[in-house]
């Protein structure tokens, strides 16, 4: 009995001991780089992809703390903060992590890559952790040479569209001899259609500069809701010939806040020609400003469409339409929320919504009071003090 036993004990032993060794060689045989660590953030095993990303030898890692080995960098090439790595926000919420974002190489480079990071849950806590991560040089080149190409062409579109909007107007003006009524519809369908162009093309601008970091931001201190009003102003036509309802409700105060006037006011326009466009006739539009502590919010809300549920995750996705708007047929390119977003993230703001579908929506963008909470650098922005 004693020997069947003894024997049955190896045979586990033997058992386990190959199953780590599979384990072992299935880690190792990754094609992108991984990383483990224990419960206190120390690597414990690094894979061979990891060491030729990196650039780095096993005997320099393992053993090591995480953060110190592995440097997270921001889009400016500084480090981020602790607190803001993958690796912490995965231990400390015990849930998976997925980002893309900067590592530094042993010899100082910046490297872009695409992390995840999932806890290793033992008894309810996180006793250590798992990074994979590849490098997505390749896909950033990508994506600036596109932006590049997207910044030249909309350049070039603007020449030929100013000269077709130019000689419309004179048409339309009788500086070429009378026009008939049915050819002056014909031209306001031509402007109708290069404003549309226009608008696309600086949309498109935009976010090339979004995505590129170059947008100049100048913050000084101005009303949101003279900022509001001026974009009600530029919006009541549109409103007006399809019979919605556009208004202003707000605190007695100006809602003061030390932003960007031109970035300020692009997003408030966004948001209410958004609205307004999927409004139907007879419909209304309200921009509401409500004064915090720390912020100035201010929520468009809009009796129109509203979103489906399964559609909210990426409803600032680029050129992200929601089905029930894209079934309608109606104009737009998926640009506009994306480019609000964006814009939002540059003066340290906020973007979020409500809605339901068939019921409408209500969007919220929140600026800060405090110049100092505009986050531009940290997204290598220009910054120049009025």
């Amino acid at each position: 009995m004693m020997a069947t036993a003894s024997y049955s004990s190896g045979g586990a032993a033997e058992s386990a001991a190959e199953e780590r060794a599979k384990t072992e060689a299935v880690f190792t045989s990754i094609g992108d780089g991984a990383i483990a660590t224990d419960e206190f953030g120390k690597i414990t095993r690094i894979n061979p992809a990891a060491l030729k990303i990196l650039g780095f030898k096993e005997k320099d890692v393992v053993g090591e703390w995480f953060p110190n080995i592995i440097v997270t960098l921001d889009d400016a090439g500084a480090p981020v903060s602790l607190i803001d790595r993958p690796i912490t926000r995965a231990f400390l919420t015990g849930q998976t992590v997925s980002e893309k974002t900067y590592y530094r190489t042993k010899n100082g480079a910046r490297l872009p890559v695409a992390v995840t990071v999932s806890p290793i849950i033992y008894n309810e806590r996180p006793i250590g952790a798992i990074e994979v991560f590849r490098d997505v040089t390749v896909e950033y080149e990508i994506d600036r040479m596109k932006s590049e190409f997207i910044s030249l062409a909309s350049h070039q579109l603007r020449t030929p569209l100013s000269a077709i909007k130019t000689y419309t107007h004179m048409l339309m003006d009788g500086y070429m001899g009378d026009i008939t009524p049915e050819q002056r519809r014909s031209l306001s369908t031509i402007i109708g259609a290069s404003n549309r162009m226009n608008e696309l093309i600086s949309t498109l601008l935009n976010i090339t500069r979004i995505e590129s970091g170059s947008i100049s931001v100048q913050p000084r201190m101005l009303s949101l809701k003279k900022l509001a009003e001026e974009a009600m102003k530029d919006l009541d036509h549109a409103a007006t010939s399809r019979d919605i309802t556009l208004t202003l409700a707000h605190s007695t105060s100006d809602c003061m806040v030390r932003t960007d006037s031109l970035i300020a006011k692009e997003i408030i326009s966004n948001l209410a020609s958004n609205a307004i466009k999927y409004t139907p006739d007879g419909g209304s539009v309200t921009l509401k400003l409500t004064n915090r502590a720390h912020s100035v919010v201010l929520g468009v809300q809009d009796t129109g469409l509203g979103i489906p549920k399964a559609a909210h995750a990426q409803i600032f996705t680029k050129f992200f339409r929601a089905p029930n708007v894209v079934k309608l047929e109606t104009s737009g390119t998926g640009l506009g929320l994306y480019l609000v977003k964006g814009l939002a993230d540059r003066l340290g703001g906020k973007v979020w919504f409500t809605s339901e579908e068939h019921k409408g929506s209500t969007f919220y963008i929140s600026l800060p009071k405090d110049s100092n909470k505009i986050a531009a650098n940290a997204a290598g922005l220009v910054v120049r003090k009025s």
